[in-house]
């Protein structure tokens, strides 16, 4: 298990080397700073960095309102939109059915390209087939790894739900805890029961699941909170979205419970708790990334043909982020690409 905890981190070292090797190679000594410089003007000024036609790109998720990850996501998108040349049309509902309806109005648009999350993938399945028989370039982003190529999409970029959730059992082990409980708030999400899942089958203590209604926050309180009342014994709580990390400190405190809370994602809130202490650690998937490259590769597969990956999912993560970390990550948070 430590051999897998030590894979996960590596793997979001290699990721922090393979983007930070893109920057020095494409902003290096003076000429780099001229061009950095060139590109915030052009981007205040709203103009494209290429050439090419104006496509229009469509992201249908499945986010519900007041979700700080897809902010982020959303934000990764808009800046390589502009970058890109791009016609941006962004649109999300976290139900099934309706988010189907907005991806088959993206497809009557006759959109160039379309970036779409597999939360619910029996929903999404026909209509994604659909704009692929139509020839619309479709990547998926998110959820829906193990569907995406055999729904046609180019590629998917996202995390391996699994991987990550093995990495939150292998830190748990590594914290000494013994009792924890998986606090799943959107039901029939796969990638939410992947994630516990794979907690479950690295930790070696005793790991339940809580099922909430993540759409009621009062109520995903009052659920963890009984839950601590009930079992003294629970020494950690993993929450799978950034929002309900600070729910779940709240009902940590009514409760008077001794147990870490621990959660999936990070915005400026989870930095500022990981640095404090409030939080023990965050499982980052860079969703800036998810978003940033969903409309860069369709781009580069309309402008070139290219299609990164090799029919495999391109990884964003996970980053395991500790109190060590959150420092350095603080400012990006704050803008909102962290």
């Amino acid at each position: 298990m430590a051999r897998a905890r030590t894979g996960v981190r590596a793997l979001g070292a290699l990721l922090a080397v393979v983007l930070g090797a893109a920057s020095l190679a494409g902003c290096s000594s003076t000429g780099g700073k001229r061009a950095e410089d060139a590109r915030k003007a052009q981007a205040a000024a709203g103009k494209a960095a290429v050439t090419t036609p104006r496509w229009t790109f469509a992201m249908v998720t499945h986010s519900g309102d007041g979700d700080t990850f897809w902010d982020i996501v959303q934000k990764g998108a808009e800046e390589a939109a502009a970058k890109d040349n791009i016609n941006f049309i962004y649109s999300k509902n976290d139900e099934a059915q309706q988010q189907a309806q907005l991806v088959q109005t993206a497809i009557d648009k006759k959109v160039d390209g379309l970036i779409v999350t597999l939360a619910k993938p029996d929903a999404m399945k026909a209509v994604v087939r659909k704009a692929v028989d139509a020839g619309i370039p479709v990547v998926t982003v998110n959820s829906g790894s193990e569907q995406s190529k055999a729904y046609g999409a180019l590629t998917h970029i996202g995390q391996d739900e699994t991987v990550a959730g093995e990495a939150v059992g292998d830190e748990l082990n590594a914290r000494g805890k013994k009792k924890a409980v998986c606090v799943l708030h959107e039901q029939g999400n796969v990638g939410h029961e992947q994630r516990c899942a794979g907690a479950k089958k690295t930790f070696d203590g005793d790991l339940r699941n809580l099922y909430v209604d993540g759409t009621n926050m009062p109520d995903v309180q009052a659920s963890i909170e009984a839950k601590l009342q009930t079992d003294r014994s629970i020494d950690a709580v993993v929450t799978l979205g950034a929002p309900f990390a600070d729910t779940a400190v709240k009902a940590k405190e009514s409760a008077g419970s001794k147990a870490e809370i621990v959660t999936f994602d990070l915005n400026a809130k989870v930095a500022s708790a990981l640095k404090s202490g409030t939080l023990g650690f965050a499982v980052d998937q860079q969703p800036y990334l998810q978003g940033y490259e969903a409309v860069d590769l369709l781009w580069l597969y309309r402008y070139n043909a290219d299609v990164l990956g090799g029919g495999r999912p391109v990884l964003t993560g996970p980053q395991i982020i500790t109190k060590t970390d959150a420092a350095a990550l603080e400012d990006y948070t704050r803008r909102g690409t962290r």
